[in-house]
């Protein structure tokens, strides 16, 4: 539902912002669908229905990494991805475009928990891990079910230019304090105490040195114990967990005003060429170019 809904929202925003789409909602067969929370999801037209169009992005879903897509999926994704001027993917949907073999000589990626599997899956392709955008031409792929906000920020940046994207990124960027009941992350509070207490450190201090083996140390577990905790209470490894709080960080010391080398620094980064290297792999683009982006309206 979030692959459906979070760009939606994005779009719907930006309406507002005197920019105007036309969405619809397609399935192989024209048929509602059941979503996998249990809702359902009204859908507006058969896929083979439609043409031309502007922008296909094809949802991702939990079961496509591990089971056969049907013919009609696949036929779908070809139909729509042949009738478009670009193609993207949300979360797993990757899969989806690597089946319709629409992934062969171009560089993407999906939910990190399932790069592997796609990487073995389509060896043709070129799996990036890590990253929350991919672009290759008109393909854009993306990590995971929250960057679909992300992955259509980006979009309308491309059709809409800065001023658009400023005006809805800042009416649907929203950060979280750290003490509040929900952390920068965006997960739960985790319940386990050891797990707890190591993301509240984190939280509390960035700046630190937190590599896998000072945090196991410090819960005192082994190293795959505890990767299998993080796992566990907030889907992520120990090390993403750092690097996304440390992003989060940055993210609001530049939206404050706070210089690049400061938001480096002060996030935990340790140095501008490491900030730089995340905010280009996570956003598609380098700090500076975001802090000028998201805070300046034309």
């Amino acid at each position: 539902m979030l692959d459906i809904a979070a760009p939606s929202e994005v779009f719907a925003e930006s309406r507002h912002a005197s920019s105007n789409y036309e969405l619809v909602i397609c399935s192989p067969d024209g048929k509602n669908i059941k979503t996998g929370s249990g809702l359902s999801l009204h859908v507006d037209s058969d896929a083979h229905d439609e043409g031309p169009l502007d922008t296909v992005i094809i949802a991702g879903g939990c079961s496509m990494p591990t089971r056969a897509l049907t013919f009609e999926h696949i036929s779908a994704a070809r139909h729509l991805a042949g009738r478009a001027r670009r193609v993207a993917s949300l979360c797993t949907g990757a899969f989806v475009l690597g089946a319709a073999g629409l992934l062969d000589g171009r560089k993407v990626t999906t939910h990190w928990n399932h790069t592997q599997r796609l990487q073995d899956r389509y060896p043709q392709a070129e799996v990036v891990h890590d990253s929350e955008l991919v672009t290759d031409g008109n393909l854009i792929t993306s990590a995971g079910e929250s960057a679909g906000i992300a992955l259509t920020l980006h979009l309308l940046r491309e059709d809409q230019g800065n001023k658009v994207h400023s005006v809805v990124a800042r009416d649907l960027l929203v950060y979280q304090p750290p003490d509040n009941d929900v952390a920068s992350t965006g997960k739960l509070i985790p319940r386990n105490p050891l797990v707890r207490k190591l993301t509240e450190e984190i939280l509390a201090d960035p700046t630190a040195q937190y590599t896998l083996a000072d945090l196991a140390r410090r819960a005192a577990v082994s190293p795959r114990h505890l990767c299998r905790l993080f796992q566990e209470e907030v889907q992520t490894t120990p090390a993403k967990f750092v690097e996304q709080v440390r992003f989060d960080s940055a993210r609001s010391l530049l939206d404050n005003g706070e210089s690049v080398t400061n938001a480096a620094f002060m996030s935990g980064f340790g140095s501008m060429e490491t900030l730089r290297r995340t905010f280009i792999s996570r956003l598609g683009i380098s700090p500076r170019a975001y802090q000028h982006r998201f805070n300046t309206v034309a």
